[in-house]
């Protein structure tokens, strides 16, 4: 029997495995670790390239294309992230593929509570014995759930919602934007987040209107709050090595709705159309929906182009919209 086969067996589960959802809840992140336990910052090692490698080797692991596979090889990095998002030992994180660990030893160094959702099977079976063979300290803080992120839901991730949640990810751009808008949707409590990106997903996650890169991810994600540029983060800290640079987005939702969350599907119908051809102006692009009387209603000049409006200005033209319907 190898050192692997010795490790214990940590917790690590599929919807499959839990036909109860509510036993499924009894573990959700930080219910099973008791407060006294959280209190301070847990020591242990972070990955660097040699430790991914030999993981990666030792499980029989390659990265995908598929999955958008980068990993995480330089702790520094790690650390800046864990620091952006503002972890700490109280904190209770949602970590979107975590691949082999590097970010997950890095959240679970501040001593707090991580639920990780990962899609590909033998790397969620992997991180429970990476974490106990690099910080055994923290393990128990650790609950992997082994799911398509875009298919998360409180109910099937047994995710607490009686608390504030952190998502923290290093997302693959092609999936980045649908993964942070279902979370946020979904997941009411995320109150912030700090995810990497490809440096182009970002640039639109945190555009303003009138920026050329403005489009629906930014219109959309203001509806939940507000993102801003947190810093870029270059190509030779990732295995394999990216062709593009990342970078990272903080977010921070609005302590107050700025609409009901009923009407958010009319405002993002409208925010789709208006983007769908976006060099028209919305009269244009929006006559088969809008008519005349809501520009009018809303204050808003229809000769306008979607790509100058702002989330509010949306938000008006559907409240305007809903009351004349």
């Amino acid at each position: 029997m190898t050192e692997l086969e010795k490790l214990p067996e940590l917790t690590s589960v599929s919807p499959s495995e839990h036909d109860n959802v509510s036993e499924l809840k009894q573990h959700s992140a930080g219910e099973h670790v008791p407060e006294q336990e959280r209190t301070h910052v847990h020591t242990g090692s972070l990955l660097g390239a040699a430790d991914i490698r030999a993981i990666a080797a030792d499980a029989g692991i390659s990265p995908t294309k598929k999955f958008g596979q980068n990993f995480v090889i330089d702790p520094g990095t790690v650390r800046k992230i864990v620091r952006t998002a503002g972890v700490t030992a109280h904190s209770h994180v949602v970590e979107v593929g975590p691949g082999l660990g590097s970010l997950t030893l890095g959240l679970l160094e501040t001593g707090a509570s991580v639920t990780a959702i990962e899609i590909d099977t033998p790397v969620a079976k992997r991180l429970p014995h990476t974490v106990q063979q690099y910080m055994p300290s923290v393990a128990n803080h650790l609950r992997v759930v082994e799911m398509d992120a875009l298919k998360a839901t409180p109910d099937n991730t047994g995710i607490t919602t009686d608390c504030p949640l952190t998502l923290v990810a290093n997302l693959p751009y092609n999936v980045a934007t649908p993964i942070i808008l279902t979370m946020l949707e979904r997941f009411t409590n995320i109150d912030s987040f700090v995810v990497m990106v490809q440096k182009e997903v970002a640039d639109r996650l945190s555009a303003q209107p009138g920026n050329k890169v403005y489009g629906v991810p930014s219109v959309k994600l203001a509806w939940y709050g507000v993102a801003q540029p947190a810093g870029t983060i270059g190509r030779n800290v990732f295995w394999p090595a990216p062709h593009v640079d990342s970078a990272l987005v903080e977010f921070h939702r609005h302590a107050t709705p700025l609409a009901e969350d009923s009407l958010r599907d009319t405002v993002f119908e409208l925010i789709d159309r208006a983007f769908s051809q976006r060099r028209k102006t919305l009269r244009a692009v929006l006559r088969k929906t809008l008519p005349d009387e809501v520009f009018e209603k809303a204050a808003i000049d229809s000769s306008r182009r979607g790509e100058t409006l702002t989330i509010e200005e949306f938000i008006a033209l559907a409240k305007a919209y809903v009351s004349i319907d």
